[in-house]
């Protein structure tokens, strides 16, 4: 409620309306919006007017798109972690200050996506932050940041079908997967990526490019600094011991680790100290760092901008092809709907659906620059044009948009995209239908044949 509307009812004697005051206030301050929503039959479903709603502005839909999401176990500070990121973008994307202090003030509470202390999960489903951080990179190119949270996995009221379903849309859907581990990097850790290397063997025999950009093991509590420092140079040590392959094991071990590494652009990890013994044990710990070990936080220092920095930001990639926003909301729908039965969907499917959502876009591409480039031939305030003049306008602009569809590089073959094609023939000449009759609305000859035209017309000269 407006603080205008809020003064007036004083005037009347009338009491200010508190909740009605909180709850504007929360629509225009930037908040966590829940995007995938955890039904009470343990599936899934996607707001897509939500989605929408935050990505599909005028200002943002059209640039590439970077996509940090945090996954893992329950219990495990992941929402935490985001509030800090939340800290540093806001300063460095929002305020523009390059300054060292975006970590915040000793005594300011942690504010963000809800987090808590304690034993039970706080998540569900998948968050994205309201607010998308908007830059330039050094290459010229606009991106958008966007920020996900996601349900915490293993806690005792998922079944394994809602904890896998969580962290495949956050690795499908993500540029940088903060894969967040507690104290060690173990064995099960790596098999539950074992999905995504199946994935990511049929992404490279069909496009031969790496579906995956940037996997980021970040280890939280890691106990042993004495073998691997803490940090990335530690954690890079351990990582390269928990990937190594070696004739001593197991080929199904050797095979797991060779896709993982053939999955990901890039993969590393980073090793972060404890808290401290406040933030674990008391329950009134608001997030506050004066409560929290100074070497927790001289790592974060570190951490949050090695992700974060515009020269280290990793563009969402699809076939090789970087994503605009407006495309991953593509993307995030296809996946959803591969995502929402009763069971996990084969690599297979994956794969198809990404096919699916790739010609969309390209579909999309297209016909933009149909209705672009025809806007600017008849749209509008543009003069009449001639029944001939338009078809070839039409037939020139139509050449265009399939060279445009046909020059974006398609996962699926050609059999797969034709039906796209297809499509998208058939859009254009609905569309066309729709200009020809906006331009001989134009058309002053034509109308002034019309009765009440000519009736006027012959008022006029008696």
């Amino acid at each position: 409620m407006s603080d205008v509307r809020q003064r007036k009812r004083i005037q009347k004697n009338e009491t200010p309306i508190e909740d009605e005051f909180e709850y504007e206030d929360t629509m225009t301050q930037p908040h966590a919006v829940p995007i995938v929503l955890a039904n009470d039959d343990h599936s899934f479903r996607l707001d897509e007017e939500a989605l929408k709603k935050v990505l599909m502005r005028d200002e943002i839909k059209d640039r590439y798109v970077v996509v940090v999401s945090v996954a893992g176990a329950f219990r495990h500070g992941k929402s935490f972690l985001l509030d800090f990121f939340l800290r540093y973008m806001s300063t460095k994307y929002v305020l523009k200050q390059n300054t060292s202090e975006w970590i915040g003030s000793e005594d300011a509470p942690l504010d963000g996506f809800s987090w808590k202390g304690g034993s039970e999960r706080d998540t569900t489903g998948i968050l994205m932050w309201s607010e998308v951080f908007l830059t330039e990179l050094a290459s010229g190119e606009k991106v958008a940041v966007i920020l996900l949270d996601t349900q915490g996995t293993w806690d005792s009221k998922s079944t394994v079908k809602e904890c896998a379903t969580i962290f495949a849309l956050s690795t499908m859907l993500s540029s940088v997967q903060i894969y967040n581990l507690s104290s060690n990097i173990q064995e099960d850790d790596l098999q539950h990526l074992q999905l995504f290397t199946e994935y990511g063997r049929l992404a490279l025999a069909d496009s031969g490019k790496t579906p995956f950009q940037r996997l980021q093991f970040l280890v939280r509590d890691w106990r042993f600094p004495y073998e691997a420092p803490y940090g990335a140079v530690g954690g890079q040590q351990i990582l390269e011991k928990r990937l190594e392959v070696n004739d001593h094991q197991h080929t199904e071990l050797q095979s797991l680790r060779k896709h993982i590494r053939s999955c990901f652009t890039e993969i590393a990890c980073f090793l972060m100290p404890h808290p401290g013994i406040k933030v674990a044990t008391s329950p009134t710990f608001d997030g506050r760092l004066g409560e929290i070990d100074s070497e927790f936080k001289d790592n974060l220092k570190i951490l949050v901008p090695m992700l974060l920095a515009p020269e280290n930001l990793v563009l969402k990639k699809i076939n090789g092809d970087k994503v605009k926003v407006r495309d991953f909301v593509q993307y995030f729908k296809s996946y959803m709907q591969i995502y929402e039965g009763n069971e996990l969907p084969e690599p297979k499917s994956m794969l198809v659906a990404t096919a699916e959502a790739n010609n969309l876009a390209a579909v999309a591409d297209a016909k933009d620059v149909y209705m672009t480039l025809m806007e600017e031939v008849c749209g509008g305030t543009k003069p009449y044009l001639k029944t001939e003049a338009i078809e070839n306008e039409h037939h020139r602009v139509k050449d265009k948009a399939i060279l445009q569809f046909n020059s974006k590089k398609k996962m699926g073959g050609e059999e797969f995209s034709r039906t796209y094609k297809e499509q998208l023939e058939m859009d254009i000449e609905e569309t066309f239908i729709q200009f020809k009759a906006h331009n001989e609305s134009k058309n002053i000859f034509k109308s002034a044949r019309t009765p009440a035209v000519f009736l006027h017309w012959q008022l006029y000269f008696m």
